[in-house]
């Protein structure tokens, strides 16, 4: 019975996966005391992928338009503008 740990079922399911992460919490638009928020946080809010955001700032024919900050933030999206896009305000 020579089983090496490699070529166990078990063993090649683990391979390669990613660690789980916890999951993200997001702050209700109501309680939100940021003026600007990043992508992932408005495409959450507005029920769209993060790509459509990308999109709409890329060819700048969406529903809002991002705030552009150059380096690591990227693009910043406007709660009040959300807001009013979904009737909050």
């Amino acid at each position: 019975m020579d089983l090496e740990p490699a070529t166990t079922p078990t063993a090649k399911k683990t391979l390669g996966r990613r660690p789980r992460t916890a999951p993200r919490i997001f702050t209700p638009l109501v309680l939100e005391t940021r003026t600007h928020i990043p992508t992932a946080d408005a495409a959450h809010h507005l029920s769209l992928s993060e790509q459509t955001l990308r999109a709409w700032s890329c060819f700048e024919n969406g529903r809002i338009r991002p705030l552009r900050i150059p380096g690591r933030l990227g693009l910043l999206w406007s709660v009040a503008e959300i807001k009013g896009l979904l009737g909050l305000a």
